[in-house]
């Protein structure tokens, strides 16, 4: 896997929903109690790839293969889930993100 982390000073999760992670690149939002404009996570199964933002800070993570990719999206989804955040995926009503979604296990967290 590869991490790359940044900081965007007086930034907000919109650059993220509008601009950099995309439903029609495959990208999905892992929605939780928590999110707001400082605060957001999106999860890509087509390209295997996670962006978490928070406050400024932003974490990228490219997964080298599905198994890993399923491993870490387990582990955000039951830390969320631990801290009451009631995590959802949106699959964005794209077929080809639903689809891949389902097939790695993830069906209970599709909303």
């Amino acid at each position: 896997m590869k991490r790359t982390a940044g900081f965007t000073p007086c930034g907000d999760r919109y650059a993220y929903d509008f601009r950099l992670c995309l439903p029609a690149k495959g990208w999905a939002q892992l929605d939780t109690k928590q999110d707001a404009w400082y605060y957001g996570n999106w999860i890509n199964p087509l390209t295997l790839e996670t962006v978490s933002y928070a406050e400024g800070d932003a974490t990228h993570i490219k997964y080298d293969d599905e198994a890993e990719f399923v491993r870490g999206v387990g582990e955000s989804l039951a830390w969320h889930t631990e801290h009451g955040w009631e995590p959802k995926i949106d699959g964005m009503c794209r077929p080809e993100i639903i689809e891949a979604f389902t097939r790695m296990g993830f069906a209970p967290y599709l909303h």
